[in-house]
């Protein structure tokens, strides 16, 4: 499930933005369904204009009927109603997500037979200053077991000691969910420490669940400013 919010604060109508010839939510919505992992793949929006551009396209679109504070919550109204045992979230700003990531969060739940697992979510290793420091990347710390400790803005772990060589991680905004996890997040209300960071995440962590996190090799380009769009335009027209 791809949730389609039109109004982002940071850039208004990106995902209408055109990529190469086709909107970006539209470009999403084909790469997921191109993965060939999933029974069935929707975009959810609480848009006119971006559920006619993706009816038109022929791809499964859904309506939210409430409004909602994040994809969460708007994946979890349109779930409720759904036969479904895990659902992936795939946001609607990442038009170059792949199969071989996703298939990591896939296998987690194969492996984890005693339903320990309440959510599952990628992370990448940051390599550049400018982007650990950089608070449009959220950051996520975990225990030895990759399971998540806390997601933030600033700079986690602090490097007091600068002798000590640490390794930073930027969160990957996709999920994969227990139904009944998303279902449990959707009747909670926002949870402070989500409501300081604006990170949905982190109510996951407040009210006890436990996302584990699998590392991914290859960087998910998200577009939330004109510079990415920029950026995803020259890497689709290289790799295309």
């Amino acid at each position: 499930m791809i949730p389609a919010r039109y109004e982002a604060s940071r850039f208004p109508g990106k995902l209408m933005k055109d990529l190469s010839g086709k909107p970006v939510i539209q470009r999403t919505y084909e790469a997921a369904v191109a993965t060939a992992l999933f029974d069935e793949v929707y975009v959810v929006t609480d848009s006119e204009i971006i559920y006619k551009a993706i009816a038109q396209a022929g791809g499964a679109v859904l309506m939210s009927q409430k409004e909602h504070q994040c994809g969460s919550d708007r994946l979890a109204e349109a779930a409720e109603d759904l036969d479904a045992d895990i659902i992936v979230n795939v946001q609607g700003d990442e038009p170059f997500i792949d199969a071989p990531s996703l298939e990591k969060l896939i296998a987690i739940y194969q492996a984890d037979t005693e339903n320990n697992v309440d959510v599952a979510s990628p992370m990448v290793r940051i390599h550049e200053e400018e982007n650990v420091s950089n608070p449009n990347n959220v950051k996520v710390i975990t225990d030895s077991n990759n399971n998540a400790l806390y997601f933030s803005r600033s700079v986690i772990p602090f490097p007091r000691d600068t002798s000590e060589k640490i390794a930073y991680y930027k969160h990957v905004g996709v999920y994969a969910f227990r139904k009944g996890a998303l279902m449990d997040f959707y009747n909670h209300s926002i949870t402070p420490l989500e409501a300081a960071e604006k990170i949905e995440a982190i109510r996951y962590l407040e009210m006890g669940k436990t996302i584990k996190m699998v590392e991914i090799d290859k960087p998910v380009i998200g577009i939330d400013t004109e510079e990415d769009l920029r950026k995803a335009i020259l890497y689709y027209e290289k790799h295309s």
